[in-house]
């Protein structure tokens, strides 16, 4: 569960249809607004002041036609084209997954989005690699080649483990602390943080592990 500005919802929801993805029945997406006037979003009504926004798409049926196929900047990754990738680093995220006990496909999901798997990406922030590593973060898990896929992977998996313990498993905490720090979701009440590019990063990984569905991987 996660609140983000209504303007931005909208864009969001937009981004999500034009991945056409088949979503699963459980996948929908549910709306609130709350009381100080964000808006809160789950794939879990939690009681009847939730309204369905994004239902799943029925099988065999197309996506909503009526929706700009580019909205946002955000380059999508085809299907093919992320199960190449993900096949060149299966055990490299395989072996992650099985030390930390994250789940390989959000690691894929995360990497797809943080790095589109150029294990030599630098950003202009300075985060290094397939798991975009901030230089503070490979001291922390001991990380002496950031360039080298499988230390980047296992470093980025360690601190995703560490941060769905830090909030109770709650991916999209996790994902919003993976983005932009635990310390900035802890100082806006275990919420997302208001940030456009958090807000936007969350559901971008989410829509990847999707994709991945329920693939054994």
């Amino acid at each position: 569960m996660h609140r983000t500005p209504f303007k931005l919802l909208i864009s969001l929801a937009m981004l999500l249809f034009a991945t056409q993805t088949a979503w699963s029945a459980e996948e929908d997406i549910f709306i609130r607004t709350a009381a100080d006037g964000s808006v809160e979003l789950s794939n879990v009504p939690v009681d009847k002041s939730f309204s369905l926004f994004l239902s799943s798409p029925v099988p065999g049926k197309p996506g909503r036609s009526d929706l700009p196929a580019n909205v946002g900047a955000v380059q999508q990754i085809d299907r093919s084209t992320l199960m190449a990738r993900v096949e060149i680093f299966r055990e490299f995220v395989a072996e992650a997954a099985r030390r930390t006990n994250v789940d390989a496909r959000l690691l894929h999901a995360v990497i797809a989005v943080e790095s589109g798997y150029n294990p030599k990406i630098v950003s202009a922030k300075g985060a290094i690699g397939m798991m975009q590593l901030m230089p503070e973060t490979l001291l922390r898990y001991k990380i002496d080649d950031a360039t080298d896929p499988q230390k980047n992977i296992l470093g980025g998996a360690s601190y995703l483990r560490d941060l769905l313990k830090l909030f109770n498993n709650d991916v999209s905490l996790a994902l919003a602390a993976y983005n932009a720090g635990e310390n900035a979701v802890i100082r806006h009440g275990s919420r997302i943080p208001p940030y456009r590019e958090t807000a936007a990063y969350v559901p971008k990984v989410l829509a990847v592990y999707q994709k991945l569905g329920n693939l054994l991987i």
